[in-house]
């Protein structure tokens, strides 16, 4: 069974249509990148998935579950970060990751390995002590990819997860979220403006414009399709036709 299946899914805002019939899947494991420019339709995907809007057509059904008419048992199998998600900053990070545990499990046994996996993922190493009013951009971003993720939910919904980071920061979530899919079998739904991040990452993803998927497969098919050399170039020639 895919992680994510998704089936016809549609949403307009007044007379705007914002996504056009989009139908893909992601396996477990897997990680799936959105590429388009603003105002292609990502975020709104995202948000439907995330049961934060309602599709007005079409369905999408998560480790089993649909999005439609069965939104709170899809809440139990995802997690999703927002572009400009943050954290409480009055905490240190180490009690962040425990306060998220504490809400997700109820065994205290569950609750320490939860956060043992947070405190792999995120890397901050002894910073965990620090409050977070204390961290750079990056050490945040880290910090809330731990907490997305450390969970295991079936499936993760990451909106321009390396979004104003640095070289080195965007290097580390990458390779965050590649690990996390390999050793956790979490499947990756991630948007992103950068073509080097879904190349660099993601298993396969689509091309959009205007709501619709113009193209979809792994980044090496992509290149085949549209005769580039560069994932940029394969863009560039599908989201203007030429």
């Amino acid at each position: 069974m895919p992680a994510l299946e998704v089936t016809s899914l549609c949403k307009s805002y007044g007379q705007k249509q914002a996504v056009r019939s989009v139908s893909f899947t992601i396996q477990e494991g897997e990680i799936y990148g959105l590429m388009g420019m603003n105002g292609a339709g990502k975020t709104t995907i995202l948000r439907m998935l995330a049961t934060l809007l309602k599709p007005d057509s079409g369905d999408a059904r998560i480790a089993g579950h649909s999005i439609v008419t069965e939104a709170d048992a899809v809440r139990r199998h995802i997690a999703y970060l927002p572009d400009e998600a943050g954290a409480y900053r009055t905490m240190t990070g180490e009690n962040y990751l425990k306060f998220i545990a504490g809400l997700y499990f109820h065994d205290e046994k569950e609750q320490k390995a939860c956060v043992e996996r947070g405190r792999e993922i995120c890397g901050l190493g002894d910073a965990l002590k620090q409050k977070i009013a204390t961290y750079s951009r990056g050490m945040t971003r880290k910090l809330v990819l731990a907490r997305t993720v450390m969970t295991r939910p079936a499936l993760a919904i990451l909106d321009e997860p390396t979004s104003g980071l640095d070289v080195l920061n965007s290097l580390d979530i990458r390779n965050s979220i590649r690990r996390c899919a390999s050793e956790y079998g979490t499947a990756f739904l991630l948007s992103s403006h950068h073509m080097q991040e879904i190349s660099t990452t993601a298993d396969r993803g689509a091309i959009m414009k205007e709501g619709q998927f113009l193209a979809e497969g792994t980044p090496a098919e992509l290149l085949a399709k549209y005769d580039a050399s560069t994932l940029e170039e394969a863009f560039e020639r599908a989201v203007r036709g030429v």
